[in-house]
């Protein structure tokens, strides 16, 4: 056992981390930690159907992906995960263009925030709905083309995208979208045993603060970026750098052992205990 060998450093880094030939579906791809995912992808040479409402960005992301020169490519396209039609109709699409899918990373997400006593029942359906209940259903959708690419010792990969806010019991108003991440961080463990036999990986990210559509109205701009930093135990808020590394470690041969993991990629932040109950100051 073991099957030790001495590899050039180049080599060995392309073993663990290099995608070449796999293909990566990333839903939301075309803003914020999606857009980060994709093109971590692209860069390690996977091809990566991106794909989100807006079609129109999906494409420009896209072109920009395979402008970059790398050995990957990028596709981008519109899909609507609000409706069971919509996460139906993108299934058989990378059905037709694809007869295996390596990689799934279910990344679209929706929030909203309000006082609890003006919290309407509306944003708990629509929250749930595309966060949670269109995850599964994209999941179960695809399985087949997962399984297609699955082996031994080189298993198809599943990454939710959940929040550090699934984690941590604190809401700021956002109390479906909180809650819609510790559901689909549960979510992540119930189907890694489930899909386990059929070597099939099932992970999650739960981010901290990075710079997104959905968090603009907190880190757009720099000066913005660094108040929110000052609140994270090492400082800053998340850089692309810190998704990419975790995505290339799932999802490349270094990550093939590990399932029903989630990844804080908080800067700290899931350790934070202090709650000031004792604060006299």
């Amino acid at each position: 056992m073991g099957g030790y060998k001495t590899v050039q450093t180049a080599d060995y880094l392309k073993s663990l981390y290099g995608l070449d030939g796999k293909v990566a579906l990333v839903t939301g791809g075309a803003t914020g930690i999606g857009r980060m995912v994709a093109e971590a992808l692209v860069s390690a040479g996977a091809k990566v159907f991106i794909a989100s409402r807006k079609a129109a960005d999906c494409a420009k992301v896209a072109d920009e992906l395979n402008a970059m020169g790398a050995s990957g490519s990028a596709e981008g396209f519109g899909a609507d995960l609000s409706t069971e039609e919509g996460i139906n109709a993108l299934s058989e699409e990378i059905a037709k263009r694809t007869d295996k899918l390596h990689i799934l990373f279910n990344n679209s997400g929706v929030s909203w925030g309000a006082p609890m006593k003006d919290f309407p029942h509306s944003a708990w359906e629509k929250v749930m709905n595309i966060n949670v209940a269109a995850a599964f259903t994209l999941t179960r959708n695809l399985f087949p083309l997962l399984r297609a690419s699955a082996s031994d010792s080189d298993p198809a990969r599943i990454v939710n995208i959940g929040s550090i806010m699934g984690i941590m019991p604190f809401a700021d108003g956002a109390y479906s979208y909180s809650a819609s991440k510790a559901a689909i961080l549960h979510l992540t463990q119930i189907l890694a045993q489930e899909f386990a036999s059929k070597r099939i990986t099932v992970n999650a990210f739960a981010p901290g603060p990075f710079q997104s559509r959905m968090t603009a109205f907190a880190t757009d701009g720099e000066d913005k970026a660094a108040k929110v930093g000052e609140g994270v135990p090492l400082g800053r808020i998340g850089l692309p750098s810190d998704i990419a590394g975790a995505t290339l470690y799932l999802c490349g041969k270094a990550g093939a052992y590990v399932t029903g993991t989630t990844i804080p990629i908080d800067g700290g932040l899931h350790n934070v205990t202090h709650t000031g109950l004792f604060n006299l100051d």
